[in-house]
Order: C-alpha cells, then sequence, then structure tokens
C-alpha cells in the first residue's frame, strides 16, 4: 500500500492550518498601494502581489519570498531519494521547475528557493507550502512511488518526501 493512504479512503493533502499557523513572512496588516519589491520588481497591487509594470511613484517593500529568500527560511522541503532519483534527476527536475512555473504564474510569491542535488538525492526548498506540496504531487502522479506530505504542527512549514 503506497504511504499517505489508509484502507478506507486517500490522505488530505489539503488540510488546512489552523490559524495561528498563518505563514510569519506574510504582513499583518495591507501595504500602501502601489508598493514594489526591490528585489524581484513584483507589485503590490489590489491587496496582493503581482507581476505588473513598476507603477510610478511606488514606494518599496521587500515581498515576503524575496524575504524568506534572504532569510535562507523556507516553508517547504521536497526530498526525492531512490535509485529511480539518480537514473530520472533531470526528468524531476524539470518536472518541479515546470510545476513552480506553473504556480508562480498564478501565485508569484509562490518560489522554488534552491534545488540541491547530491548525486543521492534531490532537496527542494520552497517559498511556500502550497507550491511544495504541488510539486510532491506532480511528481507522484508522473512517476507513482510513494509520498509523504507532513506538516509541521506548530509553524507554517510542509515536509514531502517522495521514493520509488
Amino acid at each position: 500500500m503506497k504511504k499517505g493512504f489508509s484502507h478506507d479512503r486517500p490522505a488530505r493533502y489539503d488540510r488546512q492550518l489552523a490559524e495561528e499557523h498563518k505563514d510569519p513572512y506574510r504582513p499583518k496588516a495591507k501595504l500602501s498601494e502601489p508598493t514594489v519589491c526591490p528585489q524581484c520588481a513584483l507589485v503590490y497591487h489590489d491587496g496582493h502581489w503581482q507581476t505588473l509594470p513598476r507603477p510610478d511613484g511606488a514606494q518599496e517593500s521587500v515581498c515576503p519570498a524575496c524575504r524568506r529568500i534572504n532569510d535562507n527560511f523556507p516553508a517547504g522541503y521536497v526530498t526525492l531519494e531512490s535509485d529511480f532519483v539518480k537514473q530520472h534527476r533531470d526528468e524531476l527536475v524539470k518536472l518541479a521547475r515546470t510545476t513552480e512555473q506553473r504556480e508562480r504564474d498564478q501565485h508569484p510569491l509562490q518560489r522554488i528557493m534552491d534545488i540541491n542535488d547530491d548525486g543521492n538525492k534531490i532537496d527542494i526548498t520552497t517559498t511556500d507550502i502550497h507550491v511544495a506540496r504541488r510539486i510532491g504531487e506532480a511528481i507522484h502522479s508522473a512517476y507513482e512511488g510513494d509520498l509523504d506530505i507532513k506538516y509541521g504542527p506548530e509553524d507554517y512549514v510542509v515536509r514531502i518526501s517522495w521514493s520509488r
């Protein structure tokens, strides 16, 4: 039987975090509009960060994704480990990047921070728990295998493990 599944029903990969486990990198209050991230050039407009041309007179503030990257404090950890990973490394990384781009088109704060390939396994870190989960689910959907998703009990973090 595949990990993450019971006899009766599939595991809930979409479980919601309790209110107290919100992303600490998200601002507590709305920013002034327009605001531009000086690092990635996203624009805060209509209450969220978007890929838009830089407006005249915009204030500057580092977006939550760039703050996480600067602090090297990922919200998502994806670990791919098995002999299959060694043989299909390029395909797996390409699928992870494609999944990230699809997410980033709609949610520009959801990014891959780093991909570390040590030959035996691939570790991917992300700026958000949702993109990490989607990467894990995309790899599981494409290649099957064992997928394990664990949310932090008290923190805004997810750890994804996949093997085949």
